[in-house]
């Protein structure tokens, strides 16, 4: 039996803190579904097909890794795939409070699926979407905190290219 856990994220844009967050995840699970929320309540930089294509690139040499995008609840995906748990990345003490509410909410509604958290790595506590988002925007580099072809977006949709 395989234990599948989903990851579920809006990566708008999937940033080096994500990226060690599902390859570490890996290490606990046979196979980690990176979950792109279709419809997320924030506004996004790029469609759901775009953060899709642009996050499965960065994971194409990866057979363990794989990338979809969802919409409804999470724990409904998580089940409809088979998976035993949910992953979570946890940056800061805010994180933390959020992380643990929706733990509390998706295990009450799918009491089988496990919230597992994974600690970003120390050299990754500061990356978010919203700061590579707004370093972008003004025409700065994010080479540091995305893959190439993730900052090749970026400038490309900021019209700094």
């Amino acid at each position: 039996m395989s234990r599948i856990a989903v990851y579920p994220a809006s990566l708008d844009p999937i940033h080096f803190g994500h990226i060690d967050v599902a390859r570490r995840a890996t290490r606990i699970f046979d196979e980690v579904i990176i979950a792109i929320y279709a419809k997320p309540k924030k506004n996004v930089l790029f469609s759901v097909d775009e953060r899709v294509e642009l996050a499965a690139q960065v994971f194409q040499y990866e057979s363990n890794i794989r990338v979809a995008k969802f919409s409804g609840l999470v724990v409904n995906y998580a089940q409809s795939v088979g998976a035993i748990a949910l992953v979570r990345g946890l940056r800061l003490f805010g994180d933390f409070e959020y992380e643990f509410r929706m733990g509390i909410a998706n295990k009450s509604l799918a009491p089988e699926i496990e919230t597992v958290a994974i600690l970003a790595d120390v050299s990754l506590i500061h990356i978010s979407s919203s700061t590579v988002r707004e370093i972008a925007e003004l025409g700065g580099s994010v080479s540091h905190l995305v893959p190439p072809h993730i900052e090749a977006a970026l400038k490309t949709r900021f019209g700094h290219a």
